[in-house]
Formats: structure tokens, sequence, C-alpha cells
């Protein structure tokens, strides 16, 4: 009989620290844990379940130190929650906790916070523990290289509108560039301003993305490929503007009008990472599309053929473009990256040391 593995917890490993130890898997092997994450959810190896709390708004405003920041909120939402996120694989199991807030950021801090517990699925003992903003951003960002493989023929060129300049979407160019890179033509950038998407692109620099910044939504016509990840708490852009074969990877909250996505329910395909997740999150378009008709995506979605993710890139759901896919962040992808960054650390640091650390 195999012996259980044994408990490692080592000091609480940041992003920062995992990065300076050479840890921090590049786009390229994100893209391979991801990958390999999406078959095994095709093939029920994994499964998770996420959780979602919101305070009221009413306390935080009565609250001397942030009510003379309401007014700085009129088209961002807050997203001020705490979140659960479990998942179990094949070897592990993970939780992940997150805090999130914008208004963090007039303080100077980031908007979520998190932590993610890895432990030994059979015996479902931790065995490390990892901050988990930096690894949310990584493997988020995942779901553009994974959506341009799964639709996008290998040698096609893409143009790709983005909205938001946060650590998602950086995540999501750095992917697009070390995944798909020389196959994009284009990548136009809006944020709230035009100065956030000017730095956004200038922090780019590094790479040989053809980024531009930009002030309006007229080149959204063009894009073959559209994400929306910014903060803005209603659509982003109009049911006319995208072309009509675009591919729509929705990572924020209500940034897609109704009307397009009655469109997309008539003429296109509907996607979901995880049908349920993103009806009972119902913060997105989607799923608040039909809980305004007083009824649910959960039930209704599988009904009108919207189909999940993971058949998506394994090849079993038709194509019929445009696609718009609705991303709320699987449980499994933490799991998975957390694991390998487990691994990591311990094939860097011999057991005794790291049983050493966390007795």
């Amino acid at each position: 009989m195999p012996t259980p593995l044994t408990p490692h917890l080592p000091p609480f490993m940041s992003w920062t620290e995992l990065e300076a130890a050479g840890l921090d898997p590049n786009p390229v092997v994100l893209h391979g844990i991801a990958k390999r994450m999406w078959r095994d959810l095709h093939l029920g190896k994994t499964f998770g379940k996420k959780s979602v709390l919101h305070p009221r708004e009413a306390d935080l405003w009565q609250r001397d130190e942030f009510s003379q920041l309401r007014g700085a909120f009129g088209s961002e939402r807050l997203g001020w929650k705490l979140s659960a996120l479990s998942a179990i694989g094949p070897d592990y199991a993970a939780v992940k906790i997150v805090g999130a807030n914008a208004i963090n950021r007039h303080f100077g801090l980031a908007r979520s916070a998190s932590i993610v517990v890895l432990l030994d699925k059979f015996t479902m003992r931790p065995l490390c523990l990892f901050e988990g903003t930096g690894l949310s951003a990584a493997r988020t960002g995942t779901y553009g290289s994974i959506v341009a493989d799964a639709i996008f023929a290998e040698r096609d060129p893409i143009k790709v509108f983005m909205f938001g300049g946060g650590p998602v979407a950086r995540n999501i160019a750095l992917s697009l560039w070390a995944n798909y890179g020389k196959s994009i033509d284009a990548v136009w950038v809006k944020t709230q301003s035009l100065g956030t998407a000017q730095a956004f692109v200038r922090s780019l620099a590094h790479t040989d993305l053809p980024l531009m910044a930009v002030g309006d939504n007229a080149r959204l016509a063009e894009a073959d490929l559209v994400v929306t990840a910014s903060n803005a708490k209603s659509p982003v852009f109009s049911a006319n503007q995208p072309n009509a074969r675009a591919v729509v990877l929705h990572l924020g909250g209500d940034e897609t009008p109704a009307s397009y996505l009655t469109q997309m329910l008539r003429h296109g395909t509907l996607v979901c990472d995880d049908v349920a997740m993103v009806s009972q999150r119902n913060s997105q378009s989607l799923s608040l599309l039909f809980s305004a008709r007083g009824t649910s995506l959960e039930t209704q979605g599988p009904l009108l053929g919207i189909a999940g993710l993971a058949d998506l890139v394994e090849g079993s759901v038709p194509i019929e473009r445009p696609v718009h896919i609705t991303c709320v962040g699987l449980p499994s992808l933490d799991l998975y990256v957390a694991a390998y960054l487990y691994e990591a650390l311990r094939a860097q640091r011999p057991a005794r040391e790291l049983s050493e650390h966390g007795s």
C-alpha cells in the first residue's frame, strides 16, 4: 500500500518569491498546464466549485474613510466580494480564498488578494501555501491562447481588440504573444482613459506585439478576437460593433449588451467555461440575460445548446461564428497551476528541508 504524501508546509510563497526562484511558469508552460486541465475536465478527471459572498455596499459608504470615494465609481463596479474556489484533480485538491474590492486601488493596493492551499487528494492534508493573486492573473491569461488555439487555424492571422488594462489583460496579452504571437496582426487596447491604455502599451514594450492604445471602438469591427477584461459595470460595446465572425472572450461582469447575446442565441455559438458556475455566479451578462427573464442559464442553457469550453477545446462542439465565450474562472485552473508550482518547489528543495520549514 503506498505511503500517503507527507505534508510539506514551507513559508508562504508569494508570486514575487516564485519569480525570484525561477519557479513561476512562463506563458508557454502555463498554456500547456491549461491544456492538460481542459482535457482532464472533458474526461471528468477534475471538477470544482465556486462560492461568493457580497457584503452590503451601504456598509462601505457609511465609513468616513470610504464615503468620499463613492463618486469615483460611476462607471466601474466595486467587485466587493469574498470568494472560495475549491477543486479536486487526479492527485491534488486545492482551495483558493479571494478578497476583492476595487476601492483598494485608491489606497495603493491591488484590487484583490488571495491565498491558495494545495492538499493531497487522498488524505486531504495540506501540502503547501501560495500567494494566489499573481497565480490567478497568470492562469486567467491562458484563456486567451486556449480560445485562439480552439477556434483559429494555427497560422491564421488575427486582430485583437482588448477592453481593460489590469493584470488579467496583461496576462492575456502575454499568453497570446508567447503562444500565438507571430499570427497576431494588431492588438488594440482600450481602458477607462487613453492615458492608461498608453501606459499599458508601454508596459509591454519588451514584446513584439503590435499594440496600439485607442480611445474609442472604431477598430472593433476589424477585430477577430474581442477580449473584455475591464471592471466596467455596463456594456463596453454596442450590438452592431463587432464583425459577423468575431469571437468575444468575456472575462468581466456585465460588459456585453443583452441585444448582442440575443443575436448570438439565434445566429452564433454561446459557450461558458462552466455553465452552472456562470449561472450561479449571476454577475455576468449572459447569466443576467436569463435571470432578468425569471429563469436561469443553468436550466435553459443546455436546452439552447450553450456548450462548455472543455468540449470546445477538445473539438466536440461544432463552431458557428460569431462565438461568445463567458468565463467565470475555473477552480481547477488554480489547482493545476498550484500543483505545478508545488512539484517544481519539491524538485528544487529537498523534502527534508521542506519538512523542517513546515515544523
